[in-house]
Parts: C-alpha cells; structure tokens; sequence
C-alpha cells in the first residue's frame, strides 16, 4: 500500500503568519501585563521606597526622572499600562457577547490601539 506524504510544515513559524488585528490586540494585552508584572512592580515598590526613604532620596529620585531615557521608558510602561487597562475592558465586554461578531472585534480592536496610544500621548505631554 502507498502510502501519500503530506507537505505540511514541520514547525508553525508565528513571525511569517499574519495575524488578524484582534489577535494582535489580545498578543499585546498579554505582553503587556507580564511586562507590567515583573519588571513594573519591582521598580514601582523601588520607586516608592525612594520617595519615601528621605527628602535626599526623593531629590534622587527627581532628577532620576528628569533624564530623558527614563521618561521615554516611562512612557512605554504608561503605554503597557493604558493600553492593558483598554483591551481589558474589551475582554470584559466579548466575556458579556459584546461584540462578538468580526466586525465589531476589529472596530474594538483598532479602537482600543487608537485610545491606548491616544491616551499615552495625551498622559505623556503633560508629563513630559
């Protein structure tokens, strides 16, 4: 008996495979909390400590955020943060069948990549 050999891949490679938006959205939502777990909290509890330490400390601390370096990284953690917050709250509605339908994913979807960079940026002047 012959046997037919099948010519499928061996390995999925994610990079080549192109991703529908709302699959992106969920990817970063995932990014986003782990990297605002992990390193997020320790700097935060290490920031917290800084300003609380003394009033030299929290001098430090200030001119440790003057640097421009610093505040653009804290934008990007203000962007993890405003953008998981969003896509949270999109979640929450596809877990009460809001939107459900593909259309309605992909309009939630690019507005949730819209406000979060939106409010990043709205968040980042005033801060900057």
């Amino acid at each position: 008996m012959l046997k037919l050999q099948r010519k499928r891949p061996k390995h999925l490679n994610l990079i080549e495979i192109k991703q529908p938006l709302p699959a992106v959205v969920s990817i970063l939502h995932r990014v986003s909390g782990v990297l605002l777990f992990f390193p997020g909290i320790p700097i935060f509890l290490c920031g917290l400590q800084m300003t609380l330490g003394s009033p030299q400390s929290y001098a430090e601390f200030q001119s440790f955020l003057a640097n421009p370096l610093v505040k653009g990284a804290s934008m990007l953690a203000l962007w993890f943060f405003l953008h998981h917050f969003c896509a949270g709250i999109r979640h929450l509605a596809l877990d009460l069948h809001y939107g459900i339908a593909l259309e309605q994913a992909r309009m939630s979807s690019k507005l949730v990549l819209g406000m979060g960079i939106a409010l990043t940026l709205l968040i980042g002047a005033a801060i900057w």
